[in-house]
């Protein structure tokens, strides 16, 4: 076939260890053969971005707002022993958080569902789409080691002079303190995004924190969800015949254990994250999952929702074979490439990457896949593959599609 021609670049931001392995794998084999691929592209390896000091973290960032859509490589965020490892200037500030506050959007995630693999939870039948609040809480936080004994307070000085001052702890001895934010503004977008997926998809939304612990923190996020529907979405809920509701966040925890599946629960920044990982991993694994940031003017980064697997990586390095699942990460470019033609009326590139989407699924389908769909599929006799055979398995699903 002749290749697809692109009008606007996509964003594409490469990433680190074995998710940068396979997103050169990917390209190669599934994309470069049926697109005229445009992108702009930043790479987002750690040591690029020690040698820039984040800066092209920003640049990318800015670069989505331009272009409207972006696709990320999984990316790694230094800890103290990455940070001797990388030989970093510092410890770096998650890419995902820079670029989330950037474009104030909210992550929507998703089990990718496949026949053969069931879901941990019997009885979970439909997907569970986690809605992730995308600014601030420990991803945009201060942090301090107390060295010893001393008193701890939290100030906010107004522009107009005002002081509030809180004692947050009369240290007797050594400690830590951890200084956490949000803005009223994102909590909105955050809320609005949530009902209008809601009301897109056709699904019940869930919200939960925990209020009854943070009586102001918390409390302002439940408030300000139910301000704004009470006045924008409560009618619309009602015509779509579709609830809202909000719970505590270990009842929702319950609760989700318990439910059917088929709706939308939405969390604050780090209990999305951590929600999103168990859910996905319960559907079947953390690789099948897809992720999106929805920022509140209409811009996209398409991501994997798991990280840089680094074990495979280091056996990698080894020269020794891997069976690293890559869907999360082809649904990642297959996302970007569907909302690029869309927006584009490229109706070819949307149904490539569609087709791209359905010859994944059916070559797991067919009893071909990597390690751990293999381990936990109920389709008898399947073929292992290698990180590298599976992709190119999923080629000739689609060669034959294309045929």
């Amino acid at each position: 076939m002749e290749k697809i021609k692109m009008t606007t670049p996509l964003v594409e931001m490469d990433g680190d260890e074995m998710t940068r392995i396979l997103w050169k794998m990917i390209k190669d084999e599934l994309l470069i053969p049926y697109i005229d691929l445009k992108t702009e592209y930043y790479d987002l390896g750690l040591e690029k971005r020690n040698e820039t000091n984040d800066q092209i973290t920003v640049d990318s960032a800015n670069a989505t707002k331009k272009y409207g859509v972006a696709v990320k490589c999984a990316t790694i965020t230094p800890n103290a022993a990455r940070v001797e490892e990388y030989n970093l200037k510092e410890m770096w500030k998650s890419p995902n958080g820079t670029i989330r506050a950037m474009l104030d959007g909210t992550v929507f995630r998703a089990p990718i569902i496949v026949k053969g693999i069931e879901p941990c939870v019997k009885n979970w039948e439909k997907p569970i789409t986690l809605a992730r609040h995308a600014y601030g809480d420990v991803y945009k936080n201060t942090e301090i080691k107390v060295p010893g004994p001393g008193k701890a307070e939290l100030v906010f000085t107004g522009e107009d002079g005002t002081v509030i001052r809180e004692t947050i702890m009369d240290f007797k001895s050594s400690g830590i303190i951890q200084g956490i934010h949000n803005i009223d503004k994102s909590i909105e977008s955050f809320a609005r995004a949530c009902f209008n997926y809601a009301l897109d998809t056709k699904q019940d939304l869930w919200f939960a924190t925990k209020d009854t612990i943070s009586k102001k923190y918390d409390h302002n996020f439940k408030d300000i969800f139910q301000e704004i529907f009470d006045k924008e979405y409560k009618e619309k809920f009602e015509a779509a015949g579709i609830t809202y509701f909000y719970t505590l966040i270990d009842d929702a925890v319950a609760r989700v254990m318990k439910a059917k599946g088929g709706f939308i629960w939405a969390c604050k920044n780090y209990d999305g994250d951590v929600m999103s990982d168990m859910v996905s991993s319960a559907f079947g694994s953390l690789a099948m999952m897809t992720s999106v940031l929805v920022s509140p003017d209409g811009i996209y980064e398409y991501e994997a929702a798991h990280g840089t697997v680094q074990r495979h990586y280091y056996k990698h390095l080894k020269g020794e074979e891997t069976s690293t699942n890559s869907v999360a990460t082809i649904f990642a470019w297959t996302g970007a490439l569907r909302k690029r033609g869309e927006l584009d009326n490229i109706p070819e590139l949307v149904n490539f990457a569609n087709m791209l989407e359905k010859a994944t699924i059916q070559t797991i389908e067919s009893g071909k896949m990597t390690k751990d769909l293999a381990l936990i599929t109920s389709l008898k006799d399947v073929t292992v593959l290698n990180s590298e055979n599976f992709i190119k398995e999923i080629r000739n699903t689609l060669d034959e599609m294309i045929k």
